[in-house]
């Protein structure tokens, strides 16, 4: 048979599109064709695929005008995941192994000029994919690779270690013969032991601490506001050591976006990502780009925790555009050639110092900024960007005494425990956490009684809120109903929640 039909699936942001590899050998003028929106990667594959099949003592048809099609043809196809559905193809093409055979079977892997198969990127996304569209199809992968598929419940993954191992599952008139370089992957996820460092490190900072603590509970994001060494960053770094569990659906959502830029490892499977990229980051470099689309700092933190320190040094740029995601939970990186989404519902914690020099409001030290430094320093956050952050914070100074004297605080673990029966309680009532309320859920679900309504309505009328600031507001109110097993919101919830809504104005006046 001339034709073959070879299955695989090509990554457009975090989808896995079918692709079929479609070869075809024909007589004329000796030539390797490979059509269908290739990039250059993929083009690169004739090379390795024809020295593969030579090194494997397999036949090459040299004398043959060999056309290689990727379907659907305005579909972008990158990367060396193709090397094995098209040396198949061939194979097929040629009478080496029998066509029939590959129905219901998907491809992905790079060879080597030996013939061996080297791991590809996005292995979980192909595997994700497959699950969501309902397919049975199985799937054959390179060591690497196939034990990331095999994350997702249900998949049938195959691990193949080279060409020929794949070779003799298709031979014509042969059954299949495993050998040591085929097996099938059934893989049995277990979270790994997380090792958060322990809240009760950091003596004092208790309004700090249940300012924390709501926005574990909530879902919500968080701004906290300090001179420099007031236990900012050790804070940050404990914060995620409060966040429930990950559920399987989280999980594998997180494994697949640490996927398609190779990061993925079994040994982090289950544990909230977090990270802290530094302040000269670009706006590309949070959230994404290039070309095909690869998601940023913000996709990768998808399910777990942001941390950016020394916030106002951050490109304006990039500063802006943590605003939709904030939002939404979802950023669409557009290109003239092409449109990709990735999830980044993330929780977001921010600090900053109040000033250049950091000691504005400090009692011990004086602050050498003038009123228009100040000023020019905190509005490198824009009135937009500081209304979409739920939680604004002060972290002060402990006085050498309270800091050498001081008793240990409250762990991790006594925190983390409140922190999951509060988020529980949300859950079981709207099924999803406070943060991710909107338009009638919160008229719903926030049960405001009817003094603190009343409550709300001044504080809002005084301070001038937006719409938005309100909504927010009533969002932390109910996380700290929840934390008080509380069945409705009430007054001294809201007076709560209206204490985080202060921004930056107050610092500058000190």
């Amino acid at each position: 048979m001339s034709l073959s039909l070879v299955q695989s699936r090509a990554l457009l942001g975090l989808q896995a599109a079918a692709v079929t590899v479609e070869v075809h050998l024909a007589n004329g003028l000796p030539c390797f064709t490979l059509v269908g929106l290739a990039d250059v990667e993929v083009k690169e594959a004739r090379e390795r695929v024809r020295s593969a099949l030579q090194n494997c003592g397999l036949e090459f048809p040299h004398n043959k005008r060999i056309t290689v099609n990727l379907a659907p043809a305005d579909l972008p196809k990158d990367s060396g995941r193709f090397d094995l559905p098209i040396a198949l193809g061939i194979l097929a093409a040629s009478g080496q192994i029998d066509a029939a055979r590959l129905a219901g079977w998907e491809f992905g892997g790079e060879l080597s000029l030996s013939g061996e198969l080297r791991p590809v990127r996005g292995a979980l996304a192909m595997s994700l994919a497959l699950h969501t569209a309902g397919g049975t199809a199985k799937l054959v992968l390179p060591p690497g690779s196939a034990e990331e598929a095999a994350l997702v419940p249900q998949a049938q993954v195959y691990r193949a270690n080279h060409l020929l191992d794949v070779v003799r599952q298709f031979l014509p008139g042969q059954e299949p013969d495993p050998g040591e370089g085929w097996s099938r992957v059934v893989a049995q996820p277990q979270a790994a032991s997380a090792d958060y460092p322990d809240l009760a490190d950091v003596k004092g900072q208790a309004g700090a601490k249940r300012a924390l603590e709501i926005a574990a509970a909530g879902g919500h994001s968080l701004l906290m506001l300090g001179p420099p060494g007031s236990g900012k960053s050790m804070l940050a770094q404990r914060f995620a050591g409060l966040l429930p569990p990950m559920t399987v659906e989280e999980a594998l959502q997180s494994a697949a976006i640490a996927s398609l830029v190779g990061q993925f490892s079994q040994q982090r499977w289950g544990l909230r990502p977090t990270c802290s990229p530094h302040h000269t980051s670009s706006a590309v470099a949070l959230v994404g780009g290039g070309s095909p689309p690869r998601p940023g700092e913000i996709s990768l933190a998808h399910n777990g925790v942001r941390f950016l320190d020394e916030l106002p040094e951050f490109p304006r740029a990039a500063l802006e555009a943590l605003r939709e995601p904030l939002e939404t939970g979802q950023i669409t990186i557009s290109r003239a050639a092409r449109r990709a989404e990735f999830p980044a519902r993330f929780q977001f914690v921010g600090a900053m110092n109040p000033c250049p020099c950091g000691w504005l409001g400090a009692p011990h030290k004086a602050c050498r900024c003038t009123p228009d430094q100040v000023s020019r320093y905190q509005g490198k956050l824009s009135g937009p960007l500081l209304d979409r952050i739920d939680l604004h914070v002060d972290v002060p100074t402990l006085p050498p005494e309270q800091l050498l004297t001081a008793p240990a605080g409250e762990s991790t673990q006594a925190i983390r425990e409140r922190c999951e029966v509060a988020r529980d309680r949300a859950v079981r009532r709207q099924g999803k956490a406070n943060q991710g309320l909107q338009g009638k859920e919160i008229d719903i679900h926030v049960a405001l009684d009817d003094a603190a309504g009343k409550f709300l309505n001044i504080a809002a009328a005084r301070l001038g809120w937006s719409a938005r600031s309100t909504h927010r507001a009533l969002k932390v109110a109910r996380t700290i109903a929840d934390l008080a097993g509380s069945a409705t919101t009430q007054v001294a919830h809201v007076a709560e929640a209206v204490q985080y809504r202060r921004g930056l104005a107050h610092q500058a006046g000190r």
